[in-house]
């Protein structure tokens, strides 16, 4: 017996009914779900303010047939999704755990939108790698931060208790029956939280560089753009207690993140026509596979770097996010009337680029069997440098359709339920199956689905 469990103790510091470990998007949906249903709720935060990996994304949620997605006139269903997500995965996924995903995924956005406020609406003007329709919905500036302050402040708004600066340390169990935490004060000391069911919203184990090393080498070198709480915590728990994991070693990679800046650069740059292309100044891959996919396929390139090259028209479409707006008012988006200039500015080979950039087939498949299609690029260019990074991890504990952890012996723990990043997600067994904004799906589906659940 480790002290990651243990023995439950002969009384508790104070006891809550539903007590939820983590205030990122999964822990806060679950809040607010879980109070809806008539709990007594209470969240714990080991940060000074909630955020977790949610607050380092863009903050958008894939969801089929939303309110919100009608009104835009897009016709989409939840059957669709469920196969943009398989054929992503290339079906290594538990079709009912996709499927779980797909069905509520439109509901949660509606309940969020029409009970609490949030401001929802889809992204019109650029695809997704991956997804057949446009799906993606976020807020106004299209941020994580933002996402979380307004999860944060529908939560405040209930009446809903967050304590922060509270790490969980110890799960106290009678074998299968989980009665409570030990949280770890910024003093140093403790205190133990009784409970009649508990919520793991916590995290993954992005920055736990041993487990990487472990369950995913291929992306050990590669920067950690995650949220650092992310240690582990949920899965060796599980691990401890007899509960099932699976795929490990599945995550969402990000291969273009401004290097040395460490500020995320939003895909629409490549999916609007821009290219990546090495120090070298040529091309190495085809980008249209995905973001995630484009962490391995950069940290390959000498010195684990690359530049994404695309124009001004491109540019002003991915403005509308706030972490771009951010990597251009550092710096880290270079921008010239010529393509020589742009090459100078970066250090690239200046005929190099130039021969790169026009082979582009304004209308065709090139030779990486990359299809273009619309208009060239164009004078003013822009260039940033990037690099591959791991944002978070999506294997974890199996859960059922109702959020509950399932049991290495074919049950299931009676009060144990996850999501987040401590459950597994929906992205096959290795990177190549992350489909566009399967993190924050897996975070608000189950977080809505984990907060309804009766204990039984």
């Amino acid at each position: 017996m480790t002290d990651l469990v243990a023995p439950t103790p002969d009384a508790f510091d104070l006891e809550c009914e539903t007590v939820i470990i983590g205030a990122g998007a999964c822990g806060l949906v679950a809040a607010l779900s879980a109070q809806e249903a008539g709990q007594d709720v209470l969240v714990i935060e080991a940060d000074a303010v909630p955020s977790g990996s949610t607050a380092l994304s863009a903050g958008l949620i894939p969801a089929a047939g939303t309110r919100i997605q009608k009104a835009a006139g897009i016709k989409d269903s939840a059957a669709l999704f469920a196969e943009d997500i398989q054929a992503k995965a290339h079906g290594e996924n538990d079709q009912a755990l996709v499927d779980l995903m797909a069905q509520n995924a439109a509901g949660v956005i509606d309940w969020l939108a029409d009970t609490h406020g949030l401001p929802f609406s889809v992204v019109t003007n650029f695809d997704y790698p991956g997804h057949s329709r446009r799906r993606m919905h976020g807020l106004p500036t299209r941020s994580g931060a933002e996402l979380v302050n307004a999860l944060r402040a529908a939560c405040e708004a209930a009446g809903i208790d967050i304590i922060c600066e509270r790490r969980a340390t110890t799960l106290y169990h009678e074998g299968d029956l989980v009665t409570g935490i030990r949280v770890q004060r910024p003093d140093g000391g403790a205190e133990t939280i009784g409970c009649r069911k508990l919520i793991l919203a916590c995290n993954g184990f992005g920055g736990n560089r041993e487990l990487v090393a472990e369950h995913m080498p291929d992306i050990k070198d590669g920067l950690w753009f995650g949220h650092d709480g992310n240690r582990g915590e949920a899965i060796r728990w599980g691990a401890e207690l007899g509960a099932v994991l699976a795929h490990l070693g599945a995550y969402q990679g990000h291969g273009n993140v401004a290097h040395p800046h460490g500020i995320l650069i939003t895909w629409a740059v490549i999916t609007q026509g821009g290219v990546q292309v090495n120090r070298e100044g040529k091309r190495f891959w085809d980008e249209s596979q995905g973001y995630s996919e484009a962490a391995r396929a950069v940290l390959a390139q000498p010195g684990g770097e690359a530049f994404a090259i695309f124009d001004a028209r491109i540019a002003e479409i991915a403005a509308q996010f706030e972490d771009f707006k951010q990597a251009q008012a550092v710096g880290a988006v270079r921008t010239n009337e010529t393509l020589a200039g742009l090459a100078e500015d970066l250090g690239l080979p200046v005929a190099t680029l130039g021969a790169t950039i026009a082979a582009i087939p304004e209308d065709g498949t090139d030779a990486f069997g990359r299809r273009f299609s619309g208009l060239p690029l164009a004078p003013p260019y822009c260039g940033v440098r990037v690099t591959g990074a791991l944002f978070h991890t999506q294997g974890g504990l199996e859960v059922n359709d109702r959020a509950q952890v399932r049991h290495g012996d074919g049950g299931l723990f009676p009060n144990l339920f996850a999501g987040g990043g401590a459950a597994c997600g929906v992205s096959g067994r290795g990177d190549s199956g992350y489909l566009s904004g399967n993190g924050l799906l897996s975070a608000v589906v189950l977080g809505r689905i984990a907060g309804q659940a009766s204990v039984g």
